[in-house]
């Protein structure tokens, strides 16, 4: 059976540090993570063509409400107008129309809610799955930085020692990302900084909380 968008978003986001390993098993890491930017790519457009059919409908939901509504409110006219001329027959087949409308509108206002809701969902996948292209993006682009740094180190003067340096900095790569503790017990400073921002923000959560609650107001 055929992958659904949203497993396929789903897959893609929750792929952490040990599904990258298994594929850079049997693929170049740098390979590997090309490979998955372009997945993301193609998922992103095929999301982003889906998006635009839900928000199709919608507008044309919205557009029929909008006809009904009208013609609801032209048809409440003609049965006055129809009334005052003792045309009750007439009145009659006007409210008769105007009671079909009042019948179709809470269907076509379910209608509306579900391509908005469907629209909304599309442009969260699409969210998710560009931060998540920016994050391989990152990896790539410190992998190469890694692996030209260690192929123009003297101590690589074999293959199998240009071959080990890589792998060792694909790992360091992978350190970095959420998932990838224990990989390499090498800490880089940029991610000591990332924890102590990241510190910092809770503890200034902390903080507003607790003035919140001195005021007597509502946390937030």
């Amino acid at each position: 059976m055929a992958e659904t968008i949203a497993a396929r978003v789903a897959r893609i986001i929750a792929g952490g540090t040990h599904a990258l390993i298994d594929k850079a098993e049997n693929l170049a890491p740098d390979a590997m993570m090309a490979q998955s930017i372009r997945e993301i790519a193609q998922v992103i457009d095929e999301v982003r063509f889906d998006m635009g059919k839900a928000e199709a409908a919608k507008h044309l939901v919205m557009s029929q409400i909008a006809r009904l509504n009208a013609e609801h409110e032209k048809l409440a006219d003609q049965a006055l107008l129809a009334i005052r001329e003792n045309r009750d027959d007439l009145a009659c087949a006007a409210i008769a129309r105007q009671s079909d409308i009042e019948d179709y509108l809470p269907v076509l206002h379910k209608s509306l809610d579900e391509q908005s809701a469907r629209a909304g969902e599309f442009e969260r996948y699409i969210l998710a799955l560009q931060a998540k292209r920016r994050e391989l993006e990152q990896m790539l682009s410190d992998y190469q930085t890694a692996q030209d740094a260690a192929a123009s180190s003297p101590a690589n003067g074999t293959r199998q020692m240009r071959a080990e340096d890589a792998g060792n900095a694909f790992a360091r790569v992978l350190a970095r990302q959420p998932g990838g503790a224990g990989l390499n017990t090498e800490i880089s400073q940029d991610a000591v900084k990332l924890r102590e921002l990241a510190d910092m923000q809770r503890a200034n959560r902390i903080a507003e909380r607790l003035a919140a609650l001195k005021l007597g107001e509502s946390p937030k």
